[in-house]
């Protein structure tokens, strides 16, 4: 009789504690990284609480949409804040400016959505350096922030979605489409 009244109580703790459960946010289908979040991006889940989860509340949804994904987010995984960045990357008075990265055009893997870089030209395909140059003709640079960074495609190539001031625009694009553009990545702040 006692174990009866044993296993009906352990049943009964278990039950509770499988109902104490959480409605959080998750990845409703992939989102590469600084694409911002639409309605169709999330979805609500419930997970049993756990301190060692720190998952977006499900009441909070309406203030993640429109955020950038700061990394890319894949389908099924729960939401966190430090997955997001506030607006779309773009200040009012800054462009977008795609550029094509070949590989040791930028450095490998380091790239990350907000990081700070100098887009610097490059020369052009056959321009041997000259050494009656002085430095006033070292190449030109742009600064830039990174918005978002596709895949790499089968030859290591990817593109690179860069915020620049508009009077910078038009210059960088210009150089981008010629291939003669290199990436710079300035220090993280701490």
């Amino acid at each position: 009789m006692v174990l009866a009244v044993v296993c009906a109580l352990g049943a009964a703790a278990a039950v509770t504690s499988a109902g104490d459960r959480s409605k959080v946010l998750a990845v409703a289908r992939d989102v590469p990284a600084g694409q911002p979040l639409k309605p169709a991006d999330v979805t609500v889940a419930e997970v049993s609480a756990d301190a060692a989860l720190t998952p977006i509340p499900a009441r909070d949804k309406a203030t993640v949409i429109g955020k950038r994904a700061a990394t890319d987010l894949r389908k099924g995984g729960l939401l966190v804040s430090g997955q997001l960045a506030a607006g779309s990357g773009l200040g009012d008075d800054e462009q977008q400016v795609g550029v094509q990265v070949k590989r040791g055009q930028a450095p490998d893997g380091t790239l990350a959505p907000g990081d700070k870089v100098l887009a610097v030209t490059t020369p052009a395909q056959g321009d041997e350096p000259d050494s009656t140059k002085d430095e006033a003709d070292e190449p030109s640079s742009v600064d830039a922030t990174v918005v978002s960074i596709s895949r790499p495609d089968a030859s290591g190539t990817i593109v690179v979605n860069l915020a620049v001031d508009q009077a910078d625009g038009p210059r960088l694009a210009t150089h981008s489409a010629a291939g003669r553009i290199a990436l710079v990545r300035e220090p993280r702040s701490n």
